[in-house]
């Protein structure tokens, strides 16, 4: 077929828009995926190179970063980990973990990526095997990802040999894990990084590794909220704010601190408590703390997206009342506190296995398992409080006595509460840290 110069011009044209176009999509990919760094402070100076040969400290084990939130500590410990790997050993295997895998993914390797990727780094993420495998200039290394949440997860580690191991939020892993991970670490010239918030001054963490730093040859540095410039004065106030009493401590100003006096001390009922007519909430659930001879507690929660109030609460104490009720009984109590009100679903716990039956026997009510961490949900429950997300109503009077009761027990020394006063309180920790939690994405 011949063609003529006008048509060879539009195919040309039409060429090079597509050309123009590729490229403009490249280059926003590229943008995209671009990691853009902040000035490091001091101390994250110090962590990204420690290990390198002219300093001072080259010679040491390993490094522990502890301190507040949001300090910028896991940002440089993880980088600085993969950078000293990569300049120090070819074709070895490191392991990186976290409290769960997906927390891991979620709050280090996401970002890590980016910033690798922004160095001209070569990764590719091995999902199905949970390995992260980085190279650049002829260099290959494999970080294997793992969970260290319960004692059962040093199983997981077994068997393999490192050449470094990265802990995030080592203080939330169990002892076992940790030490099963630093044995596999038998390369000449392993090292190991711990990022951590503090905890209890009686943590295993705190007694066998930071305060034997010296003694196990490692770097210690201490961060605060100062040490990342990449936040604001608004933002770290806005961070001030969330916290109270000993999350405060351990939190914002990064001390390892003992729990001690009432649990929930910024309960104020002249601004937590709601008197008349609760505001229409169009989402409904109830929580429950199940007891037989201890008292059982329910309570009725109205959301509107953005806070909860307990609307009505079933509180029966079975020893006061020198009469223990069964399940059906129950079930017909937690009807009539439910009445005609559409709910959601209902949050119990989940070793309350008999009653559960009995709510699934009836098919009325769709049940969750709560997320019964006892510390995590205290946790959860003050930065509602303390942001004004979680109200009472003053009909719920069990609630509001219990929240001026509920305490630390200051003689155990670890972070218990006194198991008194404590079944509305506990349902109400099950609703925050199940519900509310999950709907608000928040994550601290």
């Amino acid at each position: 077929m011949k063609m003529d110069w006008n048509s060879i011009d539009s195919i040309h044209k039409r060429i090079v828009e597509r050309v123009k176009k590729s490229a403009q999509m490249r280059r926003a990919r590229l943008k995209q995926n671009a990691f853009e760094f902040k000035p490091f402070s001091v101390k994250q100076k110090k962590v990204l190179t420690w290990w390198c040969k002219d300093s001072p400290v080259k010679d040491k084990d390993g490094i522990v970063a502890d301190g507040a939130i949001r300090s910028g500590k896991t940002l440089c410990m993880s980088l600085s980990f993969v950078l000293w790997a990569m300049s120090t050993f070819n074709q070895q295997n490191l392991g990186m973990a976290g409290k769960t895998i997906g927390s891991f993914r979620r709050n280090v390797l996401f970002w890590l990526k980016l910033m690798l990727k922004s160095r001209r780094y070569h990764v590719v993420d091995h999902r199905t095997d949970n390995m992260l495998e980085v190279s650049k200039n002829g260099v290959i290394n494999y970080f294997y990802i793992f969970g260290g949440k319960d004692e059962r997860s040093q199983d997981l580690i077994q068997g393999i040999t490192l050449a470094g191991m990265f802990f995030d939020e080592v203080a939330l892993m169990p002892e076992s894990f940790v030490n099963q991970a630093t044995g596999r670490c038998s390369v000449d010239g392993s090292k190991y990084w711990f990022n951590c918030n503090p905890d209890n001054p009686r943590h295993w963490f705190k007694l066998n590794w930071i305060d034997k730093a010296k003694e196990k040859n490692l770097v210690y540095l201490h961060f605060t909220m100062d040490d990342n410039l990449s936040l604001s004065p608004k933002i770290k106030q806005r961070y001030r704010s969330m916290y109270v009493g000993v999350f405060f401590k351990r939190f914002i100003e990064g001390i390892w601190c003992v729990a001690d006096g009432l649990v929930y001390s910024m309960f104020d009922e002249d601004k937590h408590v709601i008197h008349g007519e609760c505001p229409y909430s169009p989402m409904h659930h109830v929580s429950i703390d199940y007891g037989t001879v201890n008292p059982f507690s329910a309570g009725m929660w109205g959301f509107d997206g953005k806070r909860a109030i307990r609307e009505r609460e079933l509180y029966y104490n079975g020893r006061e009342k020198g009469v223990r009720l069964d399940d059906e009984t129950y079930y017909q109590k937690l009807k009539e506190l439910i009445g005609d009100t559409p709910i959601e679903y209902i949050i119990i716990d989940p070793s309350a296995a008999s009653f559960i039956e009995v709510i699934k026997k009836h098919g009325e009510y769709m049940v969750k398992g709560a997320k019964n961490d006892v510390l995590d949900g205290i946790r959860v429950t003050t930065t509602f409080l303390n942001t004004g997300r979680l109200f009472v109503h003053e009909s719920c009077t069990n609630t509001i006595e219990e929240f001026g009761l509920y305490s630390w027990d200051e003689e155990s020394g670890d972070d218990k509460v006194i198991k008194e006063n404590d079944h509305a309180m506990d349902d109400t920790r099950y609703y925050c840290n199940t519900f509310m939690r999950k709907w608000l994405r928040w994550e601290c």
